[in-house]
């Protein structure tokens, strides 16, 4: 496994993490068991960043990513996040920065995660009623505590990423990126390349649909949260559909599979990005990990990006709710 160095810091991080978003919430049914063989199975395979956040299943996810730990907790660089706010019934309530709930919520994931200390902490949303120098400071805090090693920022805009950084160092952006979600490209990439900040690249797979997997909108499990994503609905299902069709004929001709092609092009776009692919299955997962033995010449890269050009995916990333707490 090829390790990288985290952004800022002294950290060496594995080439492609593992997002564990999915294995207690939004995509479907849960197994327990099976989440926790992938993450053993990804360590086993030399991943050495594992990616949650308090607001997956309501902190489940970061009990589930503890239990998982036990024992092996040296093995790995943990990233979590903080910042969206849920309901008891799992109703998004908004999003809170100020410096008391920062610590408040650090705490709460330590104690979920049976862990000292997070190696990476993130704002998980930009919280537009609180200066960012204010979060971070607050964040600031808690690496002088020796609770949280290392900062990161999601879904931040450039500006807000530079005012971030005048506080405290920050070593990672993760910002959703992939094939059919390039807009990082503009201004974000650069930054993060001029700061020294490593991109995380979240949903490099676009949330499942450049794997090929699904042919109609009935494909998604009833309980599957994409089928309230602009990107999943009616013509712009149609639409994106086209696009992963034509990603396929390309995976095809290169003798591997669709996912795989998806996630080396992210790869290959700079050496400062770190895909997270998400997944709860092992054979998944090895898929996944496959992609980083696979090469792209410049010609596939050119087929790619005429395949899947800037702004050619049909729908916004989230609903339009969503949408007002990114890039923020």
């Amino acid at each position: 496994m090829q390790l990288k160095k985290l952004g800022n810091s002294p950290l060496k991080i594995s080439a492609m993490g593992l997002g564990c978003m999915g294995m207690s919430e939004f995509y479907g049914p849960q197994q327990e068991e099976e989440s926790i063989s992938t993450i053993h199975r990804a360590l086993d395979l030399g991943i050495n960043f594992l990616d949650t956040a308090d607001v997956y299943g309501r902190g489940a996810n970061e009990e589930l990513v503890g239990l998982a730990l036990k024992g092996r907790r040296d093995q790995v660089v943990l990233a979590t996040k903080f910042g969206n706010v849920r309901d008891a019934v799992g109703g998004f309530v908004g999003i809170n920065g100020r410096p008391q709930y920062v610590r408040q919520a650090c705490e709460m994931s330590l104690r979920r995660l049976q862990v000292e200390t997070i190696d990476l902490y993130y704002q998980h949303r930009v919280d537009p009623t609180v200066p960012i120098e204010e979060t971070v400071g607050a964040m600031s805090r808690l690496v002088e505590e020796g609770k949280v090693r290392f900062l990161g920022l999601s879904e931040a805009a450039p500006a807000t990423l530079r005012r971030a950084c005048a506080v405290h160092p920050i070593s990672a952006l993760q910002t959703e990126y992939s094939l059919w979600s390039r807009d990082p490209e503009e201004e974000l990439l650069p930054v993060c390349k001029e700061l020294g900040i490593t991109f995380v690249a979240y949903s490099p797979l676009g949330r499942g649909f450049l794997t090929g997997r699904f042919k109609r909108f009935e494909d998604l499990g009833p309980d599957d949260w994409r089928r309230h994503s602009p990107r999943f609905q009616g013509e712009n299902f149609d639409r994106n559909l086209e696009l992963v069709r034509r990603v396929e004929q390309i995976a095809e001709k290169k003798g591997c599979k669709p996912s795989q092609l998806a996630l080396a092009w992210v790869m290959a776009q700079n050496d400062g990005i770190i895909p997270i692919p998400g997944t709860a299955n092992r054979a998944h997962l090895e898929v996944n990990v496959d992609a980083l033995q696979l090469e792209l010449t410049p010609q596939d890269l050119e087929r790619l990006n005429e395949a899947a050009p800037q702004g050619a995916a049909a729908g916004d990333r989230y609903v339009e709710a969503g949408m007002k707490f990114v890039n923020g």
